[in-house]
């Protein structure tokens, strides 16, 4: 499962009144995962000197690759 599915299926079960017009789903989405993006992108640590900032970087990444949807979800979501 995309990052966008997943937020767009928790919008779509909001009570959010705009919910019925066609692509308002997705145009709360977008917002929300631009925000996610900037947030998480300025906690990238510039190198992986040590174990735990590999560890940081690497999670960082792969949660950016999430957002923009070019890796899956985990299967726990």
């Amino acid at each position: 499962m995309k990052f966008q599915d997943w937020l767009i299926a928790a919008i779509e079960r909001s009570e959010i009144p705009l919910r019925f017009e066609p692509g308002a789903a997705e145009a709360v989405a977008k917002p929300v995962t631009e925000a996610l993006q900037e947030w998480i992108s300025t906690h990238l640590p510039e190198s992986a000197d040590s174990d735990f900032d590999a560890g940081y970087r690497a999670l960082a990444v792969r949660l950016l690759a999430e957002l923009e949807g070019s890796s899956d979800l985990p299967q726990a979501v």
